[in-house]
């Protein structure tokens, strides 16, 4: 199953092989021109020569995680996160390290063990570490070494009424909704990219928009779905099971107004759910994008996520699939003249 496959994958930030070669083979019988940069994005194409608007339809490989930055005298490994990570989610969840994928556990003081000012406050990140079952630091240099990478060790798992649970649907999901559009015949030049490091700061999305110099950009994200309190509705950023998510503004862009209404007509026509997202935090692959070269209007379609950034997220698979409905329809739309590039 391919939710399965790519968010087991390994794929922190700077070290994506994993979940490129999870696409590749994904995309292996179908006719299409795959190639790799220098930084290592995905980038997907038609082997015709089509005549129209260029679409750049961009989702992010990478995902959270840490990396090791020491190994103390006992064996244990000293770690520093690779994008944004909450320290309080960490506490004894398992990873695997390196490329071996050498089990783990985060590890720290016993709260037996800590002054009561200590059980007051969310641990910090310097307190804890991984620990692998090494005897010392000799045992522990001959399977790891410093600049391995550490990811969380979650298995794809469907549950309740047509929800999952996975590792990285930041942005695994993307990526999945992008194979199954990559999938479909169009007949104006759709490049898919599957990018590197977006997690530190949306790297190889800028690089890739330039070579491939689109007129319009997708990106496609896992968002913030915060639905499970009480809350107030405009505190709630999206929801499950209410559609794919059009974003009009985040940290880091302001979305083109025409492709927003363009998409929200297109999910009309075709009876797709959507919804607005409700709040600016984040920002994702469109903003670098969206600056690429003299300018590209972009827009950002997701799938509504629970708990991202974390040891495991949660969806629900009729987002999935009517996020995949909607950005093939939205495709088609431009393809007949939807979308007039000023």
């Amino acid at each position: 199953m391919l939710l399965k496959y790519i968010t087991e994958a390994a794929g922190v930030a700077g070290d994506e092989y994993e979940v490129r070669d999870v696409i590749r083979e994904e995309l292996k019988d179908h006719d299409l021109d795959i190639k790799t940069d220098i930084l290592g994005n995905l980038i997907v194409s038609s082997k015709e020569e089509l005549e129209g608007p260029k679409i750049m339809i961009a989702a992010h490989m990478d995902e959270i995680g840490m990396m090791i930055m020491s190994i103390d005298n006992s064996g244990l490994l000293k770690f520093r996160p690779v994008g944004g990570i909450d320290p309080k989610v960490l506490v004894a969840k398992t990873v695997v390290v390196g490329k071996e994928k050498l089990p783990g556990v985060i590890g720290s003081k016993a709260i037996h063990l800590q002054r009561p000012e200590e059980r007051q406050v969310p641990l910090p990140m310097e307190a804890l570490y991984i620990d692998i079952g090494a005897k010392n630091k000799e045992e522990a240099e001959k399977y790891v070494k410093v600049g391995d990478f550490a990811v969380f060790d979650t298995k794809y798992e469907e549950f309740g009424d047509g929800y999952a649970k996975a590792k990285a649907f930041d942005d695994r999901i993307g990526c999945a909704v992008l194979l199954e559009v990559l999938k479909e015949k169009y007949y104006i030049p759709v490049y898919g990219v599957f990018t590197v490091s977006e997690e530190i700061g949306l790297r190889g999305a800028g690089v890739a928009a330039y070579t491939v110099a689109p007129d319009i950009g997708i990106a496609l994200e896992g968002t913030l779905a915060h639905d499970v309190t009480d809350m107030d509705d405009h505190l709630v950023s999206s929801k499950l099971r209410h559609g794919p998510v059009l974003t009009y503004i985040d940290l880091s862009v302001i979305s083109d107004k025409k492709l927003v209404a363009l998409a929200a007509q297109t999910a009309e026509a075709n009876d797709i759910p959507y919804q607005y997202r409700n709040v600016m935090a984040g920002g994702n692959d469109s903003g670098k994008i969206n600056q690429s070269r003299g300018g590209v209007p972009t827009i950002e379609i997701a799938v509504p996520t629970r708990y991202v950034h974390s040891p495991v997220s949660v969806i629900h698979l009729d987002d999935f699939a009517n996020t995949v409905k909607l950005v093939k329809a939205l495709i088609h739309s431009i393809e007949s003249g939807g979308y007039e590039i000023k």
